[in-house]
């Protein structure tokens, strides 16, 4: 994963080179994508993504107003840490360079990435996000769900980081104060961009022939009763997660323990320090010098909270995943109840 990481970041560095064309205060409202581009993002996945294995790729495309057009892509390629002559950012500039000789579009606009069960809200995604975004104010990363996709409706979509937080990043502070103030919740961590799938006049119309030609399949295997291991696993996931966020609330809770600690440490120790300056005016000595308290007394760390907040935000992920898996078991419960009292 953190190989994957490090190509995004060498993306984000051949992308700021490529951004000078793209205007930089201009807000995306909509992506518009190829189903071009669709298919090659399953097909890599396809190919390359086994189990939980994540596989990642560039986005190339144009920005027309506030609509981000992508019009093609291509993927990272699969290497081990035995590949250390392997250079990320030359191979991106070989590949736009090709593409630019036969005349398509080689412009950066962001990055894709397959997901495990919606497992993407993670540091390194909000790493790579920001690189991105930071260099083409454009850019979109592109989360497809092949589980959810295989269960019958295609599951991509596009996210980008909200404006509050891209300014939390470029301060680097992640402290408990600088997320308060910048009102930072896993809610605004990220916004999600409507996606519209376009294709040529000429691709409909085969795909209506081909819809002709096909023979009718059969469909009642999605009326079935029983449940897949979809929810149980998503369920697991989601225990986890809520496991990491009671130890990071514990980690937090020692935190304000140990400062209300020392703030008591603090007030004894000052009077302590009144009182024997008192007695030695008494005794008509000069009184003790003035000492920063700061330095007897080191301020401790605050823990950062960022991950909390990824947490709680992957949380909330797995809990809407859930809800509509469990929408869609409930409606067929309910249909089958209806037909069986029709029935009967």
């Amino acid at each position: 994963m953190a190989s994957r990481k490090e190509a995004a970041a060498a993306g984000s560095a051949v992308a700021k080179v490529k951004s000078k064309a793209a205007p930089g205060d201009s807000a995306v409202k909509q992506v518009q994508i190829d189903g071009l581009v669709v298919l090659k993002i399953i097909k890599h996945y396809q190919e390359e993504g086994q189990g939980n294995e994540v596989v990642q790729g560039v986005l190339l495309g144009l920005v027309v107003d506030d609509r981000l057009e992508i019009t093609n892509c291509f993927p990272f390629p699969q290497h081990t840490e035995d590949d250390a002559d392997f250079d990320e950012v030359q191979y991106q500039m070989e590949m736009m360079r090709s593409l630019r000789h036969v005349n398509i579009d080689h412009l950066h606009v962001g990055w894709y990435q397959s997901t495990y069960y919606g497992s993407f809200v993670t540091r390194a995604l909000l790493d790579s996000q920001f690189s991105y975004q930071h260099a083409i104010e454009e850019s979109v990363v592109l989360i497809y769900d092949p589980i959810k996709t295989a269960q019958g409706s295609l599951s991509l979509k596009a996210y980008r980081l909200t404006p509050k937080l891209m300014e939390v990043c470029k301060e680097k502070d992640f402290s408990p104060e600088a997320l308060k103030k910048a009102s930072i919740a896993y809610e605004n961590m990220f916004e999600e961009v409507p996606i519209v799938i376009k294709n040529s006049y000429l691709i409909n119309v085969m795909l209506w022939e081909l819809e002709k030609k096909s023979a009718v399949t059969d469909r009642h295997e999605l009326l079935s009763l029983a449940s897949s291991n979809h929810l149980g696993k998503s369920l697991q996931l989601l225990m986890d997660r809520v496991d990491e966020m009671s130890q990071d609330i514990v980690k937090y809770n020692t935190y304000l323990r140990n400062v209300s600690k020392q703030q008591q440490q603090k007030h004894q120790y000052q009077q302590r320090r009144q009182q024997e300056n008192l007695q030695r005016q008494s005794r008509g000595e000069t009184p003790l010098p003035e000492e920063d308290i700061n330095k007897i007394f080191k301020p401790l760390q605050p823990p950062a909270r960022m991950e909390s907040l990824l947490i709680a935000g992957q949380i909330n992920t797995y809990a809407q995943n859930i809800k509509e898996f469990t929408a869609q078991n409930l409606g067929k419960l309910f249909m089958a109840q209806a037909l069986q009292e029709y029935s009967s």
